[in-house]
């Protein structure tokens, strides 16, 4: 081979150059579709309704736990029925640490007075300290084990929000304290944007997509890095990743409690925007829910749990809006099908034609079809 061959095959073996890299991927439609997406995200506290807002706060809450979720079960393989446990833990937690001590529904409630914004921080944390509490049961359990230890975790949840009323109030719940930063307090208040009136779910509207966002970039760099491929590697063949190395057991403990804390900051965001806590919402049928989304969605993505949370969060509130319109589905005590009843029966058969037909789930579907095109 000559000299010049040489100097061609190197050439041509040399990475693309980072200007031609961007100018390929400024040419590909998916950039164009982010670009258009996040301005209408950014746009849309300007344009909507308050029901449309808070449906959209509810899908973003729930697309933070459901990453988390996806992070133990779809890249690890570590089945979790205790979902909604974490999302409590995180919701409380905040109401206590946020609250003032007072006197509501017959019950004495203990509050910590701090800042709303550190409250919100060590509500986190304290999800994921309950969640470390509980490691090293996940460390060393997998399959249907774990996923009865964690379905234990919702009954004794249950137990003690019903009954350390100063803590949550009982049945009736307790009032969760607006979320104050830097002085700017994100409830009801008028704050005149553009000529728009901004209230609760418009100020939100705005934190939530930040959490959101920062959280997907922090689950996709775990996926996509060292982390990432050990999770995998333990979700594929346990034994063979302790072979290569991996440590296992801390692998498997770390993420139980990276996925507490995504939960609790998802119960944080769920406590702010219903602005009150109430026991029966997190039992064992959120924790279904949860693992729904992120079969619908896509097991191990962070987009599939983004979508899957947006179907199952989302359907139930166009249900109920649109019930005058749709067949066979009426408003609640009216005799018919209710939405949150029809939506369960769809997102039910969502989950198994994914799980027969399309294991990757919608976000597969999506890709594929984007690949055609």
């Amino acid at each position: 081979m000559s000299d010049t061959t040489t100097a061609e095959t190197a050439a041509g073996a040399r990475p693309a150059a980072p200007g031609s890299a961007l100018a390929a991927r400024l040419r590909h439609p998916r950039t164009y579709l982010w670009a258009v997406g996040s301005v209408l995200l950014l746009a849309f506290p300007f344009y909507l309704d308050r029901f449309w807002l808070q449906a959209g706060l509810f899908a973003m809450a729930a697309a933070i736990g459901a990453i988390g979720l996806n992070l133990l079960t779809g890249a690890t393989g570590q089945l979790s029925m205790g979902h909604a446990f974490f999302l409590a833990v995180g919701a409380y937690g905040y109401c206590v640490l946020a609250g003032e001590s007072s006197t509501e529904n017959g019950h004495e409630l203990s509050g910590l007075g701090l800042p709303s914004w550190l409250a919100a921080v060590l509500a986190v944390l304290l999800a994921g300290a309950a969640g470390g509490l509980f490691s090293p049961i996940a460390s060393r359990l997998r399959g249907a084990y774990l996923g009865i230890a964690t379905l234990a975790l919702i009954f004794i949840g249950q137990h003690v929000l019903f009954n350390a009323g100063s803590l949550t109030g009982g049945f009736n719940g307790r009032a969760v304290p607006p979320l104050s930063l830097f002085g700017f307090g994100f409830d009801d208040t008028e704050v005149i944007v553009a000529g728009v009136p901004f209230q609760s779910s418009e100020k939100l509207w705005y934190a939530a997509l930040a959490a959101l966002l920062l959280s997907g970039l922090f689950a996709r760099g775990v996926l996509r890095g060292r982390p990432g491929r050990a999770l995998n590697a333990i979700r594929d063949h346990r034994i063979a990743a302790g072979v290569m190395g991996v440590p296992v057991a801390r692998y498997r403990a770390g993420v139980f409690v990276l996925s507490s804390m995504y939960a609790g900051l998802a119960g944080v965001l769920l406590a702010l925007v219903f602005q009150r806590t109430v026991p029966e919402y997190f039992g064992m049928v959120l924790s279904l829910e949860y693992l729904a989304m992120i079969v619908i969605g896509g097991l191990g993505t962070v987009a599939g749990a983004v979508v899957g949370a947006a179907f199952v969060s989302l359907l139930p509130q166009l249900l109920t809006h649109y019930s005058d319109s749709l067949p066979l589905v009426s408003a609640p005590g009216t005799g018919g099908l209710a939405p949150g009843e029809a939506s369960r029966y769809l997102y039910g058969a969502a989950v198994v034609a994914a799980v027969l037909f399309l294991p990757g789930g919608l976000t597969r579907l999506m890709k594929n079809s984007g690949e055609k095109k």
